[in-house]
């Protein structure tokens, strides 16, 4: 017990401190390819990052959560899956190719041809990586796996600012992200040491099928919600459009992310191991919920908060029509690493089926709404979609009880003092800081005005998750 609690504790360390220096090199690397490309450009690789996202999500195929789930997984399985992925990346991207004509036409921009068949290269790249990524993700390799993403962030980001920066403009974009993929994917089988052979017995995949069919599903729902106002912006509206909402989605989504990817790459196979005893998987949900209120609320309502200055300061006032879009997906972004951690928890009890059908129908609904007030532009659009996203944590919680009992007063009391601290704080913020006409001290006021007083209240009011993750730092400091 005294083990899995001290993994937990490490992964989540090294998942913070990963995630937290991602997202800083995420926001470098940003702030120059912004201030150099056009609302154009990143609207060009905005309508087809559908396209290589689903093709992601299908060579995956759900195998990682199924490999983590199967019990006594051996090199056969692992092999049966690489040789699977492989050969859905390479079927996925042929179809790509040959339809990257028809994309085009879609959205009236003769360009997008040779983009999209450039672009989904990284699909047939990432299915080389599927396997030794399961192998690392269940063995709890956090330490590993963050030292793999950041040198591929770091080297992929230089890459697309020399690109950029030498007048190559939306290529750049479309050249980092293959160059990422294709570093993860090389590291991967270094720090796993896992290989594969040349052995066909892909038995174990059709065993895995039916758990991993129904994550592909739910999957690729996934993407679409994610993706469905860039397609509805580049059918209706100009690239512009397009390429104001993908920065302010950007921007919330390397926030939100930065939670959510720490509880990801500790969450399942945490919850995995204690799936026997009811009562100690609660009292794990209950405690990784409230370290995930703990930082998300601040997170992402502050990153709300100062979306304007954030925005001219950082990538100039030509983005300053994302900054609204980027107020209201923050709202939204703080709930999103909640739900993610109660659909960890709904995957690792094997029920794939419940995890689909939930996020099938939050996706729909969200298309629905989008499609409804398309003709009202897209802050009606992204307005509703927030309404739809936060309401849905309830969905969520009704299948965390199913799984473990937890109550919504349980679930009210391990959020609510983070979420109504945080939500007061920024609101007091605003109305205090908002008078400052210097930019720089106004960005400076709002961040001090939120995060001391935040810090401070509940440090002094023996807030237990503040106090046992400050005593884990400096202890393991100490030792070391």
């Amino acid at each position: 017990m005294s083990s899995l609690k001290d993994k937990t504790a490490r992964g989540l360390l090294w998942g913070s401190l990963s995630n937290g220096l991602q997202q800083l090199l995420n926001l470098l690397i940003g702030i120059f390819l912004a201030r150099q490309l056009s609302e154009a450009d990143y609207g060009m690789v905005g309508m087809v990052a559908i396209f290589t996202a689903l093709g992601a999500c299908l060579q995956e195929g759900g195998f990682i959560a199924a490999l983590n789930k199967r019990q006594g997984a051996t090199h056969r399985d692992f092999n049966a899956v690489f040789w699977t992925s492989i050969a859905i990346g390479g079927t996925f991207y042929a179809l790509l190719f040959f339809s990257a004509p028809l994309i085009s036409r879609f959205y009236g921009v003769a360009e997008l041809t040779p983009l999209t068949r450039y672009v989904t290269l990284s699909v047939v790249i990432s299915s080389f990586s599927t396997a030794p990524r399961a192998w690392l993700f269940r063995h709890l390799m956090v330490r590993e796996t963050s030292i793999m993403t950041l040198i591929a962030l770091t080297i992929s980001g230089m890459v697309a600012i020399g690109m950029a920066y030498s007048g190559m403009a939306y290529w750049g974009l479309a050249t980092q992200n293959i160059v990422y993929i294709s570093i993860v994917a090389a590291l991967s089988y270094y720090f796993s040491g896992w290989r594969p052979r040349l052995s066909f017995d892909l038995s174990p995949v059709r065993e895995m099928l039916g758990f991993s069919s129904r994550l592909i599903i739910t999957n690729v729902f996934n993407i679409i919600n994610a993706n469905v106002f860039s397609v509805i912006l580049g059918r209706l509206y100009t690239t512009r459009d397009v390429g104001n909402y993908t920065q302010a989605n950007k921007w919330n989504t390397m926030g939100s992310s930065l939670i959510s990817g720490i509880i990801y790459g500790v969450a399942q196979p945490v919850f995995t191991r204690v799936e026997g005893d009811r009562a100690r998987q609660k009292a794990v949900l209950r405690k990784m919920l409230r370290f995930t209120a703990l930082i998300t609320f601040p997170l992402m309502l502050g990153l709300s908060l100062v979306a304007r200055e954030f925005i001219v300061i950082l990538i100039t006032e030509k983005w300053l029509d994302s900054a609204r879009i980027m107020q209201m997906l923050c709202v939204a972004g703080a709930f999103v690493p909640v739900s993610a951690l109660f659909s960890n928890l709904v995957i690792s009890r094997g029920h794939s089926g419940a995890y689909m059908w939930a996020t099938m129908t939050q996706c729909m609904a969200g298309l629905v709404v989008a499609l409804l007030l398309a003709r009202h532009g897209i802050h009606a659009m992204v307005a509703a979609y927030v309404v739809v996203s936060i309401l849905w944590t309830g969905v969520w919680l009704h299948l965390a009880h199913r799984e473990t009992g937890l109550l919504a007063t349980e679930f009210l009391r391990d959020i609510a003092p983070y979420l109504l601290l945080a939500a007061t704080l920024c609101i007091g913020s605003h109305f205090i800081a908002d008078g400052i006409d210097n930019i720089y001290f106004r960005l400076v006021a709002k961040i001090a005005l939120v995060a001391f007083p935040y810090v401070g209240i509940l440090w002094l009011a023996g807030s237990r998750i503040l106090h046992e993750g400050v005593y884990f730092i400096i202890h393991r400091e100490l030792k070391e």
